[in-house]
């Protein structure tokens, strides 16, 4: 059996790695280990309950007041002894975490194979997003095997000299993780934290749903996007809910900002399951997130990027998300723009999810059979 260890310790990590355990663990070719570092704690054990995976290790590394030198250095550390243990064929992470950088770090140091999930984003900009660029760019750096989501990342990872036949270009797993989830609320899956949902809303308003938390923004970007925002909700028909992250940077200037505005709901930070039911009773979506550019298209909901780089350029190619920064006359004149103009609303909520069908894990699975010669099919 091939023993695979896959890593992730963030909550939009576990969310797109959590389609490749299932597949992985249907699938008797695979001896298949989990390691969560809890990077997030609450948010990730959410996301393992929704999808009924109990890890195998747990480093439960999260600490108040963490800087990213701490963390970093912690993960070099916690992480070995599993490699120890487990003594994998090669290890999966995903993206542009620390505990992906740090994991891949460490398995470069055991001589352990890497396998990187969504491989191949960049926006060039090595402090955009911080630290995400960096981690991204050093755990491509180190990876044995790469997992394209797009035919732009392939390309990325072909300009930096990675061999073709160690790129396979999958589709993003998060798309995987979506469509099973919105299957699942279809078929009546609900919880308190949806019930209280439906509450909040205000029946025949349009639902334009925030969220944001991105280092760079921190300050003055905040300040912008909470201005941005007053000037939306003063708009006709219009509510604003807003999930809102628990860091003080983000938290403390949202509420002081908003929380007396009769039409802007702020909400704690949702479970995965009730995002994606809230996603669904949107209009717009506004984010500094990078799933979300992902996911929303399968929805036919328009995104306005708060970020001044994307390393998801398929996205704005497309036409499914236009970039705002933190600009608040943008982010104004955008959202009211969608708001009002029907047409532009509905060519924008009807394109195609540049991002993958459904099938990227069934893509990654197939490849590490073939290139370990016991499977002859190539996807």
């Amino acid at each position: 059996m091939y023993k695979a260890l896959i890593v992730f310790g963030t909550r939009p990590e576990a969310i797109k790695m959590a389609p490749l355990v299932l597949k992985m663990k249907a699938d008797n070719f695979f001896d298949v280990r989990v390691c969560v570092t809890a990077q997030h704690r609450e948010m990730l054990d959410q996301v393992l309950d929704f999808f009924k995976i109990t890890p195998d290790y747990d480093l439960n590394i999260m600490q108040s007041g963490q800087t990213l030198h701490q963390l970093t250095a912690r993960l070099l550390e916690f992480i070995k002894p599993v490699f120890d243990d487990f003594k994998p064929d090669s290890v999966f992470v995903h993206g542009d975490t620390t505990t992906s950088m740090a994991t891949s770090l460490a398995a470069f140091y055991s001589g352990v194979p890497i396998c990187h999930i969504e491989a191949g984003l960049r926006t060039h900009n090595i402090y955009s997003p911080f630290p995400e660029e960096a981690n991204r760019r050093i755990t491509g750096m180190l990876g044995n095997f790469h997992f394209a989501p797009t035919t732009t990342s392939q390309q990325n990872l072909l300009n930096e000299g990675i061999a073709p036949e160690h790129i396979c270009v999958t589709g993003n797993t998060v798309i995987d993780a979506l469509l099973e989830s919105v299957s699942k609320i279809d078929e009546g899956f609900s919880n308190p934290e949806i019930e209280e949902l439906k509450k909040k809303i205000i029946p025949g308003k349009n639902i334009v749903l925030v969220t944001g938390h991105r280092r760079e923004n921190h300050g003055q970007g905040f300040q912008n996007i909470c201005e941005a925002l007053l000037d939306v909700s003063n708009l006709p028909d219009v509510q604003i809910i807003y999930p809102v992250h628990l860091n003080p940077n983000v938290k403390d200037v949202v509420y002081a900002r908003l929380s007396a505005q009769e039409n802007i709901s702020l909400v704690s930070p949702l479970s995965y399951p009730s995002f994606i039911w809230l996603m669904n009773q949107s209009k717009i979506i506004l984010t500094d997130s990078g799933g979300i550019q992902e996911e929303a298209p399968s929805l036919g909901k328009p995104v306005l990027v708060m970020r001044d780089t994307t390393e998801r350029p398929e996205a704005l190619d497309a036409g499914t998300v236009i970039l705002v920064g933190t600009d608040r006359e943008k982010i104004f004149f955008n959202c009211k723009k969608l708001l009002e103009d029907d047409a532009h609303y509905q060519h924008m909520s009807r394109l195609r999810n540049p991002y993958g069908d459904g099938k990227a894990s069934q893509r990654v699975a197939a490849f590490i059979k073939q290139k370990t010669n016991i499977l002859s099919d190539v996807i």
